[in-house]
């Protein structure tokens, strides 16, 4: 059998102490911009599929495509811009996970 050996903890100073906390609130800043930013793109995605919905799906319509302009129409880019606002909400979600996680790991 073994016996474990269980070593306190040493305190930490005041500094460390601070020093932590301030590296969990710049995590959580940090976090807190990329939800604003990934939410901002989620309500775009949800502008141009109410948008797109009740339109004659043979109407052209284009989109950007890395920083291209692309000529499609709205039967071939509303599936992808459902399917793309879908990711974003799972994004959204797990950042939301991972803030409030961060924030009752401050608390």
């Amino acid at each position: 059998m073994s016996s474990a050996t269980v070593t306190p903890r040493e305190p930490k100073s005041e500094q460390e102490v601070l020093g932590t906390y301030r590296q969990m609130q710049s995590e959580m800043q940090g976090l807190i911009q990329n939800l604003t930013k990934i939410e901002m793109d989620r309500n775009e995605h949800r502008l141009v599929e109410e948008t797109l919905t009740p339109l004659d799906p043979d109407r052209r319509a284009f989109r950007l495509v890395g920083g291209v302009l692309v000529e499609r129409t709205v039967r071939e880019v509303l599936p992808t811009v459902r399917e793309h606002r879908g990711n974003l909400d799972i994004v959204v979600q797990n950042l939301k996970e991972k803030l409030d996680a961060k924030q009752k790991e401050t608390a």
